[in-house]
């Protein structure tokens, strides 16, 4: 037994086990975003060789298309010019024994049949080889596309591959941010929040802030966010307890991404709802209370219908 216990400890140590009480500290969120900034470029560098190997083999799969194409051409003429030699053969023999037709030759005697014989079957052994040397090369040239083709297909699914485990890493590290998310201040024992009041220069709550700055560490934004405003709307930007991330400028529609961008803040959001404080999100004419979206009454524009700009609200 003793010496049991001295070959794990033993193994312990030799694979590099971490001892009880010594587990490695758990990465920091500059250190995970770093990480996750280094693996996006290494996924966008892996997305692009990706490309460029498909695009490789549609190629190559494109030129061994038009190679056997060629061959069934070459083909088809080889069985007539076979067909013609075959003929002229059987003329030959027939000349031979004297069942020559007399028109064939015009007239002139057996010497003069018998070299035009010749010359026939000379020009047609002349085309054929011809052939063969151009069907080789046809072969050579088709092996030799199937060939790219596959370790082509190779590369691809193995690019595919590096570029599916670089993602799985990178959610498993949004995950670990997630974890990081900062619970909203003012939140009681029992799930209900303390009601704030905004402070600061930037006139909104302590919640509403850490909102904000905890969305925009988490998304690369690309347009402006707006949170206070004075006119009151009825809503909660007047009293500090509201924010609006933008997707666009000068109300128009966003673009592919600003959409995707929008969907990802919205479900983002939601998802941490409990641990913000948000009261409801507003997003593309709908309303999310937590509990699923609902349609909205038609306000006229993109800005009024909330298209270009997802709305979250505090508690």
């Amino acid at each position: 037994m003793a010496a049991a216990v001295c070959l794990v400890s033993a193994l312990g140590l030799t694979l590099g086990v971490p001892a009880a009480g010594l587990a490695e500290p758990k990465p920091t969120e500059a250190e995970l975003r770093k990480d996750l900034k280094r693996l996006g470029k290494k996924v966008d560098g892996l997305i692009e060789a990706y490309a460029a190997k498909r695009e490789s083999v549609r190629k190559a799969e494109k030129a061994e298309g038009v190679a056997k194409d060629n061959l069934r051409k070459a083909e088809k003429t080889y069985q007539e010019a076979k067909q013609e030699v075959d003929s002229i053969a059987q003329l030959r023999y027939q000349s031979n024994s004297g069942d020559l037709p007399v028109l064939l030759f015009s007239g002139e005697g057996d010497m003069a049949a018998a070299a035009v014989m010749e010359q026939l079957v000379a020009q047609q052994s002349a085309y054929l080889e011809g052939f063969a040397v151009s069907r080789d090369r046809r072969k050579q040239a088709a092996e030799r596309a199937a060939r790219l083709t596959d370790d082509l297909r190779e590369e691809a699914e193995e690019v595919e591959d590096r570029r599916e485990e670089a993602e799985k890493v990178i959610r498993d590290i949004k995950r670990k941010l997630d974890q990081l998310v900062p619970l909203g201040s003012g939140r009681r024992a029992d799930g209900s929040w303390v009601p704030q009041l905004p402070n600061g220069p930037d006139n909104i709550t302590d919640r509403t802030r850490n909102m904000r700055d905890v969305v925009k560490r988490r998304f690369e934004l690309t347009h402006t966010v707006g949170c206070y405003r004075s006119m009151n709307d009825g809503g909660e930007h007047p009293l500090g307890r509201a924010c609006d991330f933008m997707m666009s400028t000068g109300g128009a529609m966003p673009s592919a991404a600003g959409l995707r961008l929008g969907d990802e803040i919205a479900a983002w959001v939601l998802k941490n709802r409990g641990k913000l404080g948000v009261k409801y999100v507003i997003w593309r004419q709908r309303i999310n209370h937590g509990s699923g979206w609902r349609f909205m009454s038609d306000r006229g524009g993109n800005t009024a219908n909330h298209y270009d700009h997802v709305h979250i609200s505090m508690l």
